[in-house]
């Protein structure tokens, strides 16, 4: 599961993060509040993390901007604020749940989980491109019929091309979606996770615009099965 953490705190940030990461979760942690907005808005999120005291943009504002945005994504606030007046505000703001600093990361962790639980409760629509198909409930992939295995990083690369699917992406815009803040990403690494999902998939489904950036087409079709046949 992936999870967006918003902390200005270095240590609190720290702890939390790697508290996170042994509970299995997948986290990219940002520090300001305008950094916070950019990426939930780009929807690869299955929640996130939000303190209320960031720079540049608090947690609030944050709030109400991805949610005029209609974006669903599940939100917990997590804050030194304990009043019950700041609590009713940041439920009533869009938040899906509101604890206080300092936190268990157990029961953090707990409440995460029930929070996508209960967002899957209404099914996310599945994505689809020709013969291609994603669930990102399940996070299963199928190509005309038949399902198909792939790593967390190809699974995470597929979704972005799904979701613009016939738009093209540069490079530098599929690794700020891709990778986690404050990670090294050498120059071919994009290219690596593509050769491996054409080699999955078919060779053609992702072009590459020489010069621009890359493509996967509304209109994928299938050839032979190259997997366990299974359908959603």
């Amino acid at each position: 599961m992936r999870v967006l953490l918003a902390e200005d705190d270095e240590l609190l940030g720290a702890g939390l993060k790697a508290g996170l990461q042994q509970q299995g979760f997948l986290v990219d942690w940002v520090r300001d509040g305008m950094a916070a907005e950019r990426e939930l808005l780009t929807g690869v999120y299955q929640a996130s993390v939000l303190d209320l005291g960031l720079p540049r943009q608090d947690g609030m504002q944050c709030l109400a901007a991805v949610r005029r945005q209609k974006m669903r994504t599940p939100v917990l606030i997590l804050t030194a604020r304990d009043s019950i007046p700041a609590r009713i505000a940041g439920l009533d703001g869009g938040a899906d749940d509101y604890m206080v600093k300092p936190v268990d990361l157990m029961e953090l962790a707990a409440r995460l989980r029930a929070l996508v639980r209960r967002a899957h409760g209404v099914s996310e629509p599945l994505l689809e491109a020709g013969d291609l198909r994603m669930d990102p409930a399940s996070r299963q992939v199928w190509l005309g019929g038949c399902l198909v295995e792939l790593s967390l990083r190809e699974y995470e690369l597929l979704q972005i091309f799904m979701r613009h699917a016939g738009r093209v992406l540069t490079r530098g815009q599929v690794e700020q979606h891709l990778y986690q803040w404050g990670h090294e990403v050498s120059s071919n690494t994009v290219e690596v996770h593509i050769y491996n999902l054409r080699k999955k998939l078919r060779p053609d489904v992702i072009d590459t615009i020489r010069g621009v950036g890359y493509l996967l087409h509304q209109s994928v079709k299938s050839d032979a099965p190259r997997s366990e046949p299974g359908a959603p």
